[in-house]
């Protein structure tokens, strides 16, 4: 380690005096100007622990990194935040939490206030850290657009890494609408001037279309309390990150009353025994979209599980054939299902098994193409008059299988397993075998000519 703190390597800018670690650094001679610190960063480290001076000296380090790219490169950040974010990461290498001032001075903080002033005496300690330590850095003016690609970039990226590209770009889409939408009716206001009335502005817009004075309703309660707790999210997410979880949120307390969600109907077993597998019923549909079709019957599994069904996850070989319904892991084609409780292993049965058979490989057509499969079936059902009713989807399938488990008597239990439901209490053991689960099913098999597949 050098005497000037400024070696290359595992411990650079790390200078040890009177037994305390010391972050020392210059400032680049193109920014001293602009670096009110300047010419030369020297802040205590308040450690003679070699280990826990590495890892401050990082904070300290990458805050000040961002903070000159900002100011160098033609603004590829945004100064004001990157000297906000770069407080925050002096804050905490000091071991505190960024706090505003207009936060710190309620009482609830006071010991925290006096452990900060105590923190910067008598040691010398740079004037922006002890600003920032007791939040005199002012919230940059962040509009809700660059709010919102912060909260995709910087705040959840750990929630999309197991996302497919498609459930990202469904995922970030609906986010997107609420977005939108507010900037349409109130512009792309800085986060710090949202307001209770911009927020009211937003709810009356949708109660307009969710319970108009005359006419019909053109939208869903779900609908309105998705985008408004979708801006709720977002300014809470966006504001703890900045250090300011404690601010009122505009958002707060406003939704709508919503109905009890009508269930889609079933397909009656007949529907399906005469109309479904009927031979030729499905000769239209081109392969692999018939085969999902007729996976769907016995599976009662979700269109996008077996459309995105590896190689791997079709086990033909086993003892009981079944299918492993779980997550991608692939790092280069990641996807995540629904729930935790939906990864299951489903015993293949009848026409199921004989699909698969046939598609040992899935269904590659259809992988990560969920919305093209759903937009072929559709068109194909309603121009063959496949659907019972209007009320009727491809979902429905699943919901035949659920009802056809409990006009079969199969265990409550099992039901929810194989359907990937949660299941109300602490889950021992597997569930039960494989081979029980086949032989349950089979009570509710439904016949089919071969020539379907």
């Amino acid at each position: 380690m050098g005497r000037n703190g400024n070696a290359k390597g595992v411990d650079r800018f790390l200078l040890k005096r009177a037994g305390k670690f010391h972050y020392k650094r210059r400032v680049p001679l193109t920014l001293a100007d602009l670096d009110e610190r300047a010419p030369l960063i020297r802040m205590s480290l308040k450690t003679d622990d070699l280990a826990v001076a590495r890892a401050k000296r990082d904070l300290l380090e990458e805050a000040d990194d961002q903070l000159w790219a900002s100011l160098l490169l033609d603004r590829p950040i945004d100064p004001a935040r990157a000297r906000y974010q770069a407080a925050m990461r002096r804050v905490e290498a000091l071991g505190f939490t960024y706090r505003p001032a207009h936060t710190l001075a309620q009482s609830e903080f006071l010991d925290d206030v006096l452990a900060r002033i105590e923190s910067v005496t008598p040691e010398r300690t740079p004037v922006p850290t002890a600003r920032a330590l007791v939040g005199l850095v002012e919230t940059p003016p962040v509009t809700v657009s660059e709010a919102f690609r912060i909260y995709c970039e910087e705040i959840i990226p750990d929630e999309l890494v197991n996302k497919s590209a498609n459930q990202k770009a469904q995922w970030k889409k609906v986010k997107q609408r609420a977005i939108n939408n507010f900037i349409q009716l109130v512009g792309d206001k800085a986060m710090i001037e949202i307001t209770r009335d911009d927020a009211m502005r937003l709810y009356r817009r949708w109660l307009e279309r969710i319970a108009p004075k005359a006419g019909r309703a053109t939208h869903s309660a779900s609908s309105g309390n998705r985008d408004i707790g979708n801006m709720r999210v977002l300014y809470d997410a966006y504001f703890s990150h900045v250090g300011e979880p404690e601010r009122t949120n505009p958002f707060a307390r406003l939704s709508f009353s919503m109905r009890k969600k009508r269930s889609r109907p079933p397909f009656p077993r007949e529907w399906l025994t005469k109309k479904i597998l009927e031979p030729g019923a499905l000769a239209g549909l081109n392969e692999e979209a018939r085969g999902i079709v007729l996976a769907l019957i016995e599976t009662g599994a979700r269109p996008s599980e077996i459309a995105n069904l590896q190689p791997t996850s079709i086990r033909l070989s086993h003892k009981v054939p079944h299918l492993a319904i779980e997550p991608r892991d692939d790092p280069d084609d990641p996807r995540e299902i629904k729930t935790a409780s939906s990864e299951r292993l489903v015993p293949l049965v009848g026409v199921a098994l004989a699909v698969f058979k046939r598609h040992k490989e899935g269904f590659p057509r259809y992988r990560n193409r969920e919305n093209e499969l759903s937009a072929a079936l559709n068109k194909f059902f309603k121009a063959h008059k496949l659907f019972p009713t209007s009320q009727h989807k491809i979902y429905s399938f699943r919901h035949s299988f659920e009802d056809r488990m409990k006009e079969g008597g199969l265990d409550e239990e099992l039901r929810r397993l194989l359907m990937g439901h949660t299941i109300d209490r602490p889950r021992y053991g597997a569930g039960g075998s494989l081979e029980w689960r086949r032989d349950e099913l089979l009570k509710i098999v439904l016949p089919f000519n071969e020539s379907v597949v």
